[in-house]
């Protein structure tokens, strides 16, 4: 039988599904970010970039005001540690889609164009992970069966490694790049994998939750 860590506690819950909400739109804005970028469509690369500022800074702030809830509530002290603590490593997701897609920003890379298409795979990958995840999370939250979800963010987190390590293979057997040409598209292509690395960590403290929800 399946039970509620937030047990009849709606109003919480529905607080929690909306910062949920953040982290999926925060990775969707990431997604619409990069491919405006890859396109040279600068009014609206900066436009996804200002709009997920914007969710950040929104998920940050209701981030904290479900942890003072909880601290309000009367959740025993351990329920409420690991609710804690899973907020956090979703906020830390949606902050790494924010980061990543102001690396582009800030560095202006200029992606090869036979890379363009590994690129949007792999954020693609990352992006769906991501999607996973704030699925799984959802699912722990209202007492459904979490594992529906949960293998999808080390599937598509798997398809993500795939990605970046041909890419890499590529990048570094080209001839026409300078060494510091690749050296930044490979910290780029890396952090963009990392997105979908964070999703499978959460994934895999969620699933310490579920096991102990089940005990």
């Amino acid at each position: 039988m399946s039970h509620s860590v937030l047990k009849k506690q709606i109003g919480l819950k529905k607080r929690i599904d909306e910062f949920l909400d953040q982290v999926s739109e925060a990775s969707l804005l990431f997604k619409q970010g990069v491919g405006f970028y890859i396109d040279e469509k600068h009014d609206q690369f900066e436009q996804k970039l200002n709009q997920i500022s914007r969710v950040e800074h929104h998920g940050d702030e209701m981030r904290r005001a479900i942890e003072r809830q909880l601290y309000l509530k009367t959740l025993i002290p351990e329920s409420r540690g690991d609710v804690l603590q899973l907020l956090e490593q979703l906020d830390t997701l949606l902050d790494c889609c924010k980061e990543v897609l102001w690396q582009f920003q800030i560095e202006l890379p200029e992606v090869p164009c036979k890379s363009h298409e590994d690129m949007l795979e792999l954020v693609s990958y990352s992006v769906e992970s991501v999607e996973a995840i704030v699925r799984s999370a959802r699912a722990f939250f209202r007492s459904s069966d979490v594992s529906d979800h949960l293998h999808k963010v080390s599937y598509w987190e798997s398809e993500s490694d795939k990605v970046t390590t041909r890419m890499l293979m590529d990048i570094y057997r080209r001839d026409d790049l300078s060494l510091c040409h690749k050296s930044q598209l490979k910290d780029l292509v890396r952090q963009v994998a990392q997105i979908a690395d964070k999703a499978e960590d959460v994934a895999d403290r969620l699933t310490i939750y579920v096991i102990k929800r089940m005990l």
